[in-house]
């Protein structure tokens, strides 16, 4: 059984100190493909890093909306689309709107991702959708971007209602499912999830954060993915193998750019 963490950060001190042992332990659980997320694109070039290094190890490009009003770049899809030609980045984000923290102004929010998604559709690549307490707008932005041409994408670390996970899935987008569908009040969310087909299914740590039951409480790794991904094969109603196997197809048939080359031939440093 192999399964693929879509969406960690192991740039980020609590998982990058011991990295090593982070990645044996997720191998061991059957974690055979790992994807790490760009937040700023002052921090890409260790995040590449990582990617180069580590021949599990994809990566993305990309600032976090949270950081979208201080990121020289953040706007700039050419510079976006151009970081993205590396052989190791699969993805271009995270980007979206997040109107719970708002630590960025609304407005440079939606320029950056308006940005990363012509940068998604002129690399051909998937865009990777954070998306918080801002549906209406999610949808606005990704309905009028996909205009400009077909994109594709997931939305990350799913939170969000019924109407907007049946927009995403009438867009084509796949939709990711973190820990937060192992917590006690996400009743509502796996009541949506449960009408999601697995084939639009993709699993993720967002690790360091949200660790699920049983690890409830403690720093998140990608190794946690599998206690994820077997609440969700319960959900399903499939069994754990049938569920690793259908994401992780899932999971190249979007991100198609990781099979181009051989996993085990890291890119040299650019």
């Amino acid at each position: 059984m192999t399964l693929v963490d879509s969406h960690c950060h192991l740039d980020f001190p609590e998982l990058h100190e011991e990295l090593e042992d982070v990645l044996a332990r997720a191998k061991a659980a059957g974690v055979g493909t790992l994807v790490t997320i760009s937040t700023k694109l002052s921090g890409f070039a260790r995040v590449r890093g990582l990617a180069e290094d580590h021949p599990e190890v994809w990566c993305s490009v990309g600032v976090h909306p949270h950081e979208a009003a201080v990121e020289e770049g953040a706007d700039d899809a050419e510079l976006l689309s151009g970081l993205a030609r590396h052989p190791r980045v699969i993805g271009i984000g995270e980007t979206g709107l997040d109107y719970y923290y708002e630590h960025s102004p609304r407005e440079a929010q939606a320029r950056a991702f308006r940005a990363h998604a012509a940068a998604a559709r002129s690399a051909a690549l998937p865009l990777i959708v954070h998306t918080r307490d801002a549906d209406a707008d999610t949808k606005r932005i990704l309905e009028e971007e996909g205009r400009g041409g077909a994109l594709k994408g997931l939305l990350h670390c799913f939170t969000a209602g019924p109407a907007l996970a049946e927009f995403a899935l009438a867009c084509g987008f796949f939709i990711s499912i973190s820990g937060i569908i192992t917590f006690k009040g996400a009743s509502a969310l796996r009541d949506t999830v449960k009408s999601v087909p697995l084939e639009r299914l993709l699993v993720e740590t967002d690790a360091p954060y949200l660790a699920p039951v049983p690890m409830r409480g403690k720093r998140n790794e990608p190794a946690f993915v599998a206690h994820t991904a077997a609440a969700l094969a319960e959900l399903k109603g499939v069994s754990s193998e049938e569920l690793a196997r259908v994401t992780t197809e899932n999971f190249f048939r979007l991100f198609s750019k990781a099979t181009a080359s051989a996993p085990a031939a890291a890119a040299p440093r650019q």
